[in-house]
């Protein structure tokens, strides 16, 4: 197996299912095989011990000894250090009761605190093949004991040396009705939130089994250098330092914990005994180590190091990092190849017989599987030909049936030719269709992807049909590990080649986080089919009119209107030419799985002249279309401007904008303005609760200017996107 120049302690997913199959291969094949130098105990009660771990003197490296606690049955290990001042592995405890608002308990990870009282780490278990340590973590809690007292509970884990905390495989994870997850490893001056759960003090029942999305259970990504705490939250109309819930939900707890091990339940909301029930010796956390000093892996030709680690034969070195800046060289040790074993022991690397795992290493039922050192052979069986590992054993061929295969041979070459043919004139039409869709002007654009046809015509079937767009069917696709959106074109609708080149281009020139981004096109089709970037929320005219009737509350709506705004906005004034979308609408404002919103379909977009901003060929939906521009036959920025007006009406009154000589919906708020009327009765029942209504009725006359007949008086889209931005912050504040 080749060695790789760097890289990162931790293991990918498959990369650990291969090496943990591999692993229980080795233990099937030889029970005996030993896991650490001779005479050295090799484990404590239920718990394997492999080098460079170990429990006596000369049994381990430095920074690895295990002390094993017969104390207990079975024994328990725990990793050595207490007191020193390198590779210490400690767990400090201390407890208060205060009456009044105390500093945060804090539970920290690459961190040491002095003038307290230590505890060993205790190990759950150890893997040499993925250089990983399973420990029992920190738990920290405030338990209140009345309405105004609680006890706090404050435990870390302070790591060096060969071991890091799994950025990879843990996570931060806080549960409480109300609290927040402080990120103490910021910095002392301000405050820095990992993660919130917040619960309404009446609404305890919003919590859910398996959801820990901040409504009783928050989680969070584990930071480089992870040191949290947890901090009394309050929920609406509730003080900080007061727990009217004390004898239900005395408790809110913060932990680092390995991903798979913790699942939210609601119980471990009540009482104080749910949780440490589930976790009586600490949160299960996944250790990486590494073999760190002043060295990393030599470079092939040179002389290894005097106390280099890779001592077993077939086994290879690895650079790596455990993510302490002061050991910026690492490595960890690999078995090569078909061998399987301890590589920081000598001869711990063993070969493999892979052919008593058939399952793993396939040998056809023809073949006769045969072992041998860095692999195995699969050859056929007597009285056939091929090869066992690919599944190709046939029998011999009869010498009487040769003059049967000349004369398939000679059907073959007939078939052969016919299909060279054909592929030349299937050649000469993909060339013919790539330069009828402009491929020529394309190509001047080095920006823009140009895909070939085989790589997005297996997608265009009715399995991946998302919907029909602007001017065709959209599918959904995957290009590398990317999702898609492609679509394609109706037939006709692109009548002139450098008008779609022409838009092509400047899509790929727009680039901004709330427009939909074009990655490329594919020309070697009759129709040309464009590639989006895939947003997985759909539109918004979905969300709202869609048959599931998602809810949507206020502060949703607000982003995506000013997210949308923002959109325009920058193609209306901030790209070096101006664009003018001509078909604002609902269908056509799409949101990621964040409900981040993204203005799509330039299909009827038109690079617009500062000189001729005249055009006949904008084709949009009538229901949102601009009166003025319908007379005139004069589409402006503002044009836009009165489209999104209607927007923001379908946004606070979840009401379908449909076109006619009366349209009820602009109409409607229209009249309430003139009479001086609030449009309190036409607002979505869902949002136009009390403290929203004064929003609403500003958002409303938003809109109202935005549709005004005089379109000197309607506002720029700039001004349109900072008053709700302004909106937007002043929300979220």
């Amino acid at each position: 197996m080749p060695t790789p120049s760097r890289s990162r302690l931790l293991p990918l997913p498959v990369l650990l299912l291969v090496l943990a199959g591999a692993a229980a291969i080795v233990g099937e094949q030889d029970e005996q095989q030993p896991i650490t130098h001779p005479g050295c105990q090799d484990n404590c009660g239920n718990m394997s011990i492999p080098f460079p771990f170990g429990l006596m003197p000369g049994c381990f490296r430095e920074g690895f000894q295990v002390t094993c606690d017969h104390s207990f049955d079975p024994p328990r290990a725990f990793l050595a250090g207490s007191g020193m001042t390198t590779a210490t592995n400690t767990i400090t405890l201390s407890e208060s009761d205060s009456s009044a608002l105390f500093d945060a308990p804090y539970l920290g990870l690459g961190y040491s605190f002095p003038n307290t009282s230590t505890w060993l780490v205790e190990l759950m278990d150890v893997s040499v093949d993925r250089s990983e340590a399973r420990a029992y973590g920190p738990i920290t809690s405030r338990c209140s004991t009345n309405v105004t007292h609680f006890k706090l509970k404050e435990e870390a884990m302070s790591l060096a040396g060969p071991f890091a905390v799994s950025e990879a495989l843990n996570a931060v994870v806080g549960i409480g009705w109300s609290v927040s997850v402080k990120d103490s490893s910021r910095s002392t001056y301000t405050t820095t939130f990992a993660c919130r759960s917040e619960l309404a003090a009446s609404h305890l029942e919003h919590a859910r089994d398996g959801s820990c999305a901040g409504r009783g259970c928050c989680e969070a990504a584990l930071g480089s250098e992870p040191s949290y705490s947890t901090v009394a939250g309050a929920g609406p109309g509730v003080s900080a330092e007061n727990n009217t819930l004390w004898r239900t939900s005395p408790c809110s707890y913060a932990m680092v914990i390995e991903k798979s091990r913790y699942t939210f339940s609601t119980l471990d909301l009540y009482g104080d005994k749910v949780l440490p029930k589930k976790f009586p010796r600490g949160a299960p956390v996944v250790l990486d180590f590494a073999i760190v000093g002043d060295a990393a892996c030599p470079v092939k030709g040179q002389r290894p190091p005097p106390d280099y680690a890779c001592v077993s034969n077939n086994s290879h070195c690895v650079n790596a990092t455990v993510g302490q800046s002061r050991y910026a060289l690492s490595y960890v040790c690999k078995c090569s190849e078909h061998y399987q074993g301890n590589p920081y022991i000598a001869n711990g690397c063993r070969d493999i017989d892979e052919c008593k795992f058939p399952d793993i290493f396939f040998c056809s039922s023809k073949g006769i599987c045969m072992n041998r050192l860095d692999g195995y052979d699969c050859p056929c069986k007597p009285g056939m030909k091929g090869d066992g590992k690919s599944g190709h054993c046939a029998e011999t061929f009869p010498l009487v049936a040769k003059a049967i295969v000349g004369t398939i041979g000679c059907i073959f070459v007939i078939v052969v030719m016919s299909f060279l043919l054909l592929l030349s004139k299937e050649k000469k039409k993909t060339k013919e269709f790539y330069e009828k869709n402009g491929g020529s002007t394309l190509e001047k654009a080095k920006i823009i992807k140009l895909f070939k046809k085989g790589e997005l015509m297996p997608y265009l079937k009715d399995t991946n049909f998302i919907g029909n767009g602007g001017f065709g069917a959209v599918y959904k696709g995957i290009l590398g590990d990317e999702l898609v959106a492609i679509k394609k074109t109706i037939n006709g609708s692109l009548l002139e080649n450098e008008q779609f080149a022409n838009e092509v281009i400047i899509q790929s020139q727009v680039i901004h986080k709330n427009i939909v981004r074009l990655i490329g096109c594919c020309l070697e089709v009759d129709t040309p089919l464009l590639v989006y970037e895939f947003l997985s929320n759909g539109s918004l005219h979905d969300i709202l009119h869609g048959n599931d009737n998602k809810p949507l509350n206020l502060d949703t709506r607000l982003r995506i209107a000013a997210e949308s705004a923002d959109g325009l906005a920058y193609m209306h004034s901030k790209t070096n030419t101006k664009i003018l979308h001509g078909d604002v609408k609902p269908a056509n404002i799409l949101l990621d799985d964040r409900f981040v919103a993204k203005i799509a379909d330039f299909g009827i977009s038109r690079l617009i002249a500062r000189d001729k901003q005249h055009t006949a060929k904008v084709i949009g939906d009538m229901s949102y279309m601009d009166p003025v521009y319908l007379q005139s036959g004069l589409l402006t920025e503002k044009s836009d401007v009165y489209s999104f007006g209607v927007v923001l009406l379908e946004l606070i009154s979840r009401k379908k904008a449909m076109h006619s000589d009366n349209n009820s919906l602009v109409n409607s708020f229209i009249g309430a303005h003139r009479r001086g009327e609030r449009a309190t009765e036409l607002f979505d029942k869902e949002i136009a609760v009390g403290e929203d209504l004064e929003i609403l009725q500003s958002l409303a006359g938003m809109a109202i200017e935005c549709l005004s007949l005089e379109v000197d008086q309607r506002p720029d889209m700039t001004d349109i996107a900072h008053r709700l931005l302004i909106q937007n912050n002043s929300r979220n504040a």
